[in-house]
């Protein structure tokens, strides 16, 4: 297959990127290289003959016009999204702005190109957009997240990804534009942007910063590795039913305190200095409106696709520790250009 991959610089979709050229696919990568998209997550598929980047922001019609007919993909993997709920609660406008009208935009350059004459080859497209289980809301003590479960999100960044969900939806029933979609649990592994609990807990235990949990730590996620989801989202773009919705998780829940500990116990194993490092944790007000749990029951990719995650979360988490501590060059160029490793979600929203 020849896959448009956007936001192919960030985490997940660098993995993706990463992934389905290993498979043996052509990757096309769109990014707007915002803040939280690296090139450097690409360095090891660069060089492929398959693979190919182009800098585009996916609210810019005419850019994606060009790039459909250029390179004449198979299908779209929607990842490019503001995606961290911290920035969506200070700054909402990037996220709607991004989140639904650039998805829009898309949607619209898609139908342009899929509609075509029967002769072109855009005629068996799909379009896959890849949302978040948080669209859903919060869980109780029990429960999972299935494919029919109400949207109810509760952040600015929650309810962008729910409505953008709709809009591909709407897309698929009005205008018959063959879609996919997929929505997952918290992602982890190499590579991801330090902004999020777990990179952030790694480097401030490197640097012996106090390690930030919000309230008690009681909340509780399913942790799904990155390279799991890959593999996850290349089966639902290749075999997924047309029309039909994805739930992807790792069926690893644990509480964020759990995760911090976890990490504190691998770093004090494999970077004793400073140990014990759960010394560093520090329980910090919590962030508005902080969705307690969130757990998916992936049953249904596992019967109709076959896939199942393969990396436990203790096995993620000491590849992820690892990783970080063994790529120091990675995190610290990010650092390099001014990033904090600071707390957000706690300002008055702005437009």
């Amino acid at each position: 297959m020849r896959l448009l991959v956007t936001g192919g610089a960030g985490f997940i979709g660098s993995a993706v990127a990463r992934q389905a050229i290993s498979d043996g696919h052509e990757v096309i990568v769109l990014d707007a290289l915002t803040y939280a998209a690296n090139p450097a997550n690409l360095d090891s598929i660069a060089a492929s003959n398959r693979y190919s980047f182009e800098q585009a922001d996916i609210r810019d019609r005419a850019a994606l016009d060009g790039i459909f007919a250029r390179h004449t993909p198979d299908a779209v993997m929607h990842l490019a999204a503001e995606s961290h709920v911290d920035r969506s609660i200070d700054g909402p406008a990037a996220f709607i702005d991004t989140n639904i009208t650039g998805t829009y935009t898309l949607l619209e350059a898609a139908r342009a190109y899929w509609g075509g004459s029967r002769d072109k080859p855009g005629r068996d497209f799909r379009f896959h957009h890849i949302s978040t289980d948080e669209v859903f809301g919060t869980l109780g003590e029990t429960g999972l997240f299935t494919e029919t479960t109400a949207y109810a999100p509760n952040s600015p960044y929650s309810a962008s990804k729910a409505a953008s969900d709709h809009l591909v939806r709407a897309w698929h029933e009005t205008y018959g534009l063959p879609v996919v979609l997929s929505n997952c649990s918290n992602n982890y592994g190499p590579f991801h942007f330090p902004e999020k609990l777990i990179p952030v807990v790694i480097l401030n235990a490197l640097a012996g910063k106090a390690i930030p949990v919000y309230g008690r730590g009681d909340n509780v996620r399913d942790w799904l590795y990155v390279e799991d989801h890959a593999t996850a989202l290349l089966a639902v773009a290749s075999r997924g039913k047309v029309g039909e919705s994805y739930n992807i998780g790792g069926n690893a829940e644990a509480t964020n305190l759990s995760i911090v500990e976890r990490i504190c116990g691998l770093m004090d194993e494999m970077h004793p200095e400073g140990a014990p490092h759960v010394r560093l944790i520090e329980f910090v007000t919590d962030r508005p409106g902080h969705d307690f749990r969130y757990a998916i029951d992936a049953s249904k990719i596992r019967e109709e696709l076959g896939w199942e995650p393969s990396v436990t979360l203790d096995e993620g988490l000491r590849q992820t520790v690892r990783w970080y501590l063994e790529n120091r060059d990675w995190w610290q160029a990010i650092q390099a250009r001014g990033h904090k490793l600071e707390r957000l979600g706690l300002k008055q929203a702005t437009a």
